[in-house]
C-alpha cells in the first residue's frame, strides 16, 4: 500500500491475534488514524504492546467502530499539518486480521459499510473477496472507492520451472516450527539489517502482511497447489538480478497438518541458498491445533534441510526467536542461547536484540562463499 491514512479493523483480536495489523503497523509506511477493537476500546496501542513493540510501533487511540475512528481523528493529526486533508481524513479500512480459514465475521460488516460511505477503500487479506460480495460491491460502486482484496492471485501463474537457482542473487528463505512464530517478521527484519550493512537486500513476500507492506508480492496460501512453486519462482526470477541478496517470507510449517503443502511450494519454488528457522519461545504445541506437539529443534533442521537437499543444498545457517511473550531480557537471552544450542548456529531475536547475528551468519555462510 502506498502511504495512506488508515483505521486498522481488529476486532476482540487486537494485539495477539492480529498479525496482520501489527505488521504493517510496524514496518509499513501508512499512518494509522486508529484501530478498530471492541474489546479494548477507549485505550491505545501503546497500552497493550511490551516495550520491544512499542518503540517500533507508532502509539493509536482504539476505537469501538469506524464512526468513532473518524471522530477521533484529531487525536493522530500530530505533525501532519492541515493542508491536504480529505473530508472524511482515514483513506481506506485494513481488515487487520487474517482468521483460520480466511473467512468474514459478519459482526465486521458495519464498519466495513461505514468505511465505504464515508469515502473510504477497504483493503483486505481474506479469503472471502470483498469485491464477491455483492452489498460491498455495489456500495462501493455508488461511492467511488476501491475494494483491494490482497488475497487474490493475478492470472497467469504456472507451474515452476526450477529456474529460481539461476539468479545471481542469494536466496535466504525463512522456515518455520509453527505458523505465527515470526517468519514475516524475520524477514522484514533481516532484509532491514542486512541493508543496514550495505547488502542490497530485498523481501520476497508470499502473505497477505509482506503484500501490504511491500506493495507486491503473491498470495501463495491462495494459488492453485500445482503452482505454488511458480509463484514463488516468478517473483525470484522478476527481483534476482536485481539484488545481491533475496529473504522470501516461509508460511506455516513443514510439519503443520493444514499449511504443510504451501511451507513445501515455497521452499521448492524458492530454491534457497540457506534458511533462517523461526521459533516462538514456549511454544510447544502446533497453534490452533494443540493436540499436535512440536518435534524437538533437530528434527526440524534434518526435515527442512531433507526437503531441500534434491532442489538446492540449503543448511539451516541461523535461528531467529521470538520472545515477544518473555517478560524480561535475561530470560529472553536464555531462550536464546538454548535454541541456539540445539541449532548449532547462531540465534537472535530480531526485534528484541536486532538480526545482527543472523545476517553476520548469512555473510559468512552464504555471501562470501
Amino acid at each position: 500500500m502506498d502511504h495512506q491514512r488508515i483505521a486498522i479493523l481488529a476486532h476482540e483480536k487486537f494485539p495477539d491475534r492480529a498479525k496482520t495489523a501489527l505488521g504493517v503497523m510496524r514496518y509499513g509506511d501508512q499512518e494509522v488514524a486508529a484501530v478498530l477493537d471492541r474489546e479494548t476500546a477507549g485505550t491505545r496501542v501503546h497500552d497493550h504492546l511490551v516495550e520491544s513493540d512499542a518503540a517500533t510501533i507508532d502509539d493509536a487511540p482504539i476505537t469501538a467502530s469506524f464512526a468513532e475512528a473518524l471522530e477521533a481523528k484529531a487525536e493522530t493529526e500530530a505533525g501532519a499539518g492541515d493542508g491536504g486533508a480529505d473530508d472524511h481524513d482515514i483513506d481506506a479500512l485494513l481488515v487487520g486480521i487474517a482468521p483460520i480459514g480466511g473467512g468474514l465475521d459478519d459482526s465486521w460488516r458495519a464498519d466495513i459499510r461505514a468505511a465505504i460511505e464515508a469515502g473510504c477503500d477497504v483493503v483486505a487479506g481474506l479469503h472471502y473477496f470483498l469485491n464477491e460480495d455483492e452489498e460491498f460491491a455495489t456500495l462501493a460502486a455508488e461511492h467511488g472507492v476501491e475494494l483491494i482484496d490482497v488475497r487474490d492471485p493475478h492470472e497467469g501463474l504456472g507451474v515452476a520451472e526450477g529456474r529460481a537457482g539461476d539468479v545471481d542473487a542469494d536466496v535466504i528463505c525463512t522456515v518455520g516450527t509453527d505458523c505465527s512464530v515470526g517468519k514475516m517478521t524475520a524477514t522484514m527484519e533481516i532484509v532491514a539489517a542486512a541493508r543496514d550493512r550495505g547488502i542490497d537486500a530485498a523481501a520476497i513476500p508470499t502473505g497477505q502482511t509482506g503484500i501490504l507492506i511491500e506493495g507486491w508480492g503473491n498470495p501463495i496460501d491462495r494459488v492453485i497447489s500445482d503452482f505454488t512453486a511458480g509463484a514463488v519462482e516468478e517473483m525470484i526470477l522478476e527481483k534476482g538480478d536485481e539484488h545481491d541478496l533475496l529473504v522470501v517470507e516461509g508460511q506455516g510449517s513443514i510439519v503443520h497438518p493444514a499449511y504443510s503443502a504451501v511451507t513445501c511450494g515455497i521452499l521448492h519454488g524458492s530454491m534457497p541458498d540457506a534458511l533462517v528457522l523461526c521459533h516462538a519461545a514456549g511454544r510447544e504445541a502446533i497453534h490452533g491445533y494443540e493436540s499436535f506437539e512440536l518435534p524437538p529443534i533437530p528434527e526440524y533442521v534434518d526435515l527442512y534441510e531433507g526437503l531441500s537437499a534434491p532442489v538446492a543444498d540449503a543448511d539451516v545457517i541461523a535461528g531467529a526467536l521470538n520472545t515477544k511473550d518473555v517478560a524480561d531480557d535475561a530470560t529472553a537471552r536464555s531462550a536464546v542461547d538454548e535454541l541456539a544450542a540445539d541449532l548449532a548456529a547462531p540465534v537472535s531475536d530480531p526485534v528484541r536484540f536486532g538480526a545482527g547475528p543472523i545476517v553476520e551468519a548469512i555473510e559468512a555462510e552464504v555471501l562470501e562463499e
